[in-house]
């Protein structure tokens, strides 16, 4: 699938049809490898010269931002696809692949009627693709804000024994608790064990000999418990800290480990019921948009082709997808087509630097802007 698309017009001198063949033997004939398809625009309502004007330097700045939107939902299929491990499927429009609604494309005029001016069919285009965008903004957000926090539970779970939850390395009788005894979880760097384990019951008096028992290790540090009597734990997490040994906080509930268990099961669940929401929605807002961008594609080739080749309206609209090494070729066959006198002229004041800055549909002596689908 062609990835990257020229919308074109050429001025019609004499009939359409006998352009549009003179195009297509051109192409077949120099760049047999170019697709080339034509692009069916209505009859729109012209309007005023003053208001074509007016509406064309909005057209270019407008075109950015519903294309904007358009990539920025193909981008969040892709990334929704990608956390699911799966590949992202074909996108469509009216269940039609996004290439062929392009190279097919067809107006509809129920949702844009011919008959209202370009202005307000461009108006409404923008006002569609806005909605979409602030909907698409408040789904993303709903969707992080749930990812935000499973992240930071498993942060907590996976993260180093110095900060991370302990209550799933911990089992219940690794804890003793009673009037007079309580085990403390010390959390010892990897390569001062043997210091740890030589040390700690002479850190302070009552402490329960051979009672300290490696719970867990990761690469930076290990965990142990150590048992001794309440009235010392205090002096005892002093003594530790000083010999770079740190005492972590822990009261074992299994109601509480419960709780979070299940805490951690719903966040997951509404993380996945909150992607596929937004996945589905992504992919039938695509389509929206798309089919929008493409109206306002036939819009802005109406408008500029009056504006470049006068009135009454007389141009053939395509669509070209040629390669990279073959762009000199195409432009090369369009400029042919197109009147000679007015071809040279182009061509002259664009070497001359003449036509600097006034965008890409005015370097040539036809109206041409690139459609890019990816």
């Amino acid at each position: 699938m062609a990835t990257r698309y020229w919308a074109v017009s050429l001025p019609v001198r004499t009939s359409a049809s006998s352009l549009w063949n003179r195009l297509q033997e051109a192409v077949s004939k120099n760049s047999f490898d170019t697709p080339l398809y034509r692009f069916n625009i209505p009859n729109l309502r012209v309007g005023t010269l003053d208001s074509l004007l007016s509406l064309s330097d909005d057209l270019q700045k407008s075109n950015s931002f519903v294309e904007g939107v358009t990539h920025k939902i193909r981008r969040q299929i892709e990334d929704l696809e990608k956390a699911s491990g799966v590949e992202t499927s074909a996108l469509t429009v009216d269940g039609v692949p996004v290439d062929s609604y392009l190279t097919r494309f067809v107006w509809d005029e129920a949702k844009y009627p011919t008959m209202s001016p370009l202005k307000e069919i461009v108006d409404s285009i923008h006002q569609q693709v806005s909605k979409i965008e602030d909907d698409l903004k408040v789904r993303i957000a709903e969707y992080n804000n749930v990812r935000g926090q499973l992240n930071a539970i498993n942060r907590k779970q996976s993260g180093s024994l110095a900060v991370r939850d302990l209550s799933n390395l911990v089992k219940p009788e690794d804890i003793i608790t009673s009037e007079h005894l309580v085990t403390l979880l010390a959390i010892v760097p990897k390569y001062s064990q043997k210091d740890w384990l030589s040390s700690y019951e002479t850190l302070t008096s009552y402490v329960v000999p051979r009672s300290s028992k490696k719970l867990h290790e990761d690469n930076e540090y290990a965990l142990y418990t150590v048992t001794l009597f309440h009235r010392v734990a205090d002096n005892f997490r002093t003594h530790a800290r000083e010999r770079g040994f740190q005492i972590r906080d822990f009261e074992y509930s299994s109601e509480a480990q419960e709780s979070r268990k299940q805490e951690l099961e719903k966040l997951m669940h509404d993380q996945e019921t909150f992607r596929r929401s937004l996945l589905q929605w992504c992919y039938t807002s695509y389509g929206e948009v798309f089919s929008s961008w493409m109206h306002f594609c036939a819009v802005r080739i109406f408008a500029e082709s009056i504006l470049r080749y006068g009135l009454p309206p007389s141009f053939l609209a395509c669509v070209l997808a040629p390669s990279v090494k073959s762009e000199k070729k195409v432009r090369s066959i369009l400029e042919g087509l197109c009147d000679s006198t007015n071809s040279t002229y182009w061509k002259a004041e664009d070497e001359a630097g003449g036509m600097a800055g006034l965008g890409e549909t005015d370097a040539h002596p036809y109206v041409c802007f690139t459609i890019n689908l990816v």
